[in-house]
């Protein structure tokens, strides 16, 4: 066998080898495919839902998009924000919670918000977290993270946090913080 012969021989069991190879990857991404479970999704852009009970709105969701997930558990997810505005019985505003991230998983009835979470109360308070749960049955928020609290020009922190739903009752613990005290709120 000359030279070529032999090199040409080479290459043509070169490429039975590469092609074996490609079909049984190709049959493993198929094999793996078929495996995958799809999930219905639906997407909505642009997105206020109102939230009332016996016709008295008790608070509204704005998002840029909204995927609702129909899974054996249902959920909700806003990869774009959420802003959260909750009315008293007079309708005026009461509290407004902002998150870069919520979910709300709708057989617990709960909305897990995250990243950058921020509330504003009537009474010009301001929290602060990483994440604020809130249970739609107990109408509270949660937290076990970092939660800071600013009002009249006073910042304090704490942990194990909980806030009835416009943040004008709250309780922490192991609360830190330094405070500017005039005559009147001194001892």
């Amino acid at each position: 066998m000359n030279f070529r012969a032999c090199l040409l021989y080479t290459f043509l069991i070169c490429i039975l080898f590469t092609q074996a190879a490609c079909e049984n990857n190709l049959r493993d991404v198929e094999e793996i495919s078929s495996k995958k479970k799809s999930v219905p999704v639906d997407k909505s852009t642009g997105v206020e839902i109102i939230y009332s009970d016996s016709a008295v709105v008790q608070a509204k969701l704005i998002t840029p998009e909204l995927l609702h997930f129909k899974t054996d558990k249902p959920y909700y997810e806003m990869k774009k924000g959420v802003i959260i505005i909750f009315y008293d019985k007079a309708m005026q505003e009461s509290s407004r919670v902002k998150s870069d991230y919520a979910i709300r998983r709708e057989n617990e009835k709960q909305v897990d918000l995250r990243d950058n979470v921020v509330v504003n109360n009537k009474k010009g308070e301001t929290f602060k977290s990483d994440e604020l749960i809130w249970n739609e049955n107990t109408k509270r928020f949660t937290s076990s993270k970092v939660v800071s609290v600013s009002m009249e020009g006073n910042t304090f922190y704490g942990t194990s946090f909980w806030a009835n739903q416009d943040f004008s009752y709250y309780e922490m613990d192991q609360a830190t913080g330094n405070f500017n005290l005039t005559n009147k709120q001194g001892f």
